[in-house]
């Protein structure tokens, strides 16, 4: 059994269609979806830990590739630059698993590393850039 978690995003052409449930159908293989947000009309972005075969697994990476998605492993992190946060709070607003949250009565963004589940969200809505993906290993699949 050869399993990854894998970040895929939808274009906002193709989130909609049920791309994934193709996935188990016609590869064999099957999925924890970990975190996802796809909204109609929007990009969308799904965590989820791929598992079958070696042969399956590389074939039904090629049909989420043939379908537009972007496939990426998800050997990084995401980590803040605490000399640049400025603990705004704009990264609390997206974060899907509360792994960003604001420490009260402080006022203070607090990280937690644990709890995030590696979309992304919070690097493009921090104004000051603190937040930032960076590979634990080397990245496949892009």
């Amino acid at each position: 059994m050869y399993s990854k978690i894998l970040i895929l995003r939808f274009p906002e052409t193709e989130v909609e269609k049920p791309i994934v449930c193709y996935l188990v159908k016609d590869y064999d293989l099957t999925f924890n979806i970990l975190n996802a947000t796809i909204l109609p009309r929007k990009e969308g972005i799904m965590v989820l830990e791929l598992s079958g075969s070696r042969k399956n697994f590389r074939e039904g990476v090629q049909y989420l590739k043939s379908q537009g998605v972007h496939v990426k492993n998800a050997s990084q992190e995401i980590r803040r630059d605490n000399k640049k946060c400025t603990h705004c709070g704009a990264c609390t607003a997206v974060c899907p698993t509360g792994a960003l949250s604001i420490q009260r009565p402080e006022m203070l963004v607090v990280f937690d590393q644990k709890k995030c589940s590696v979309c992304e969200l919070c690097v493009s809505a921090c104004p000051p850039r603190a937040m930032e993906a960076k590979p634990t290993s080397k990245i496949f699949f892009e």
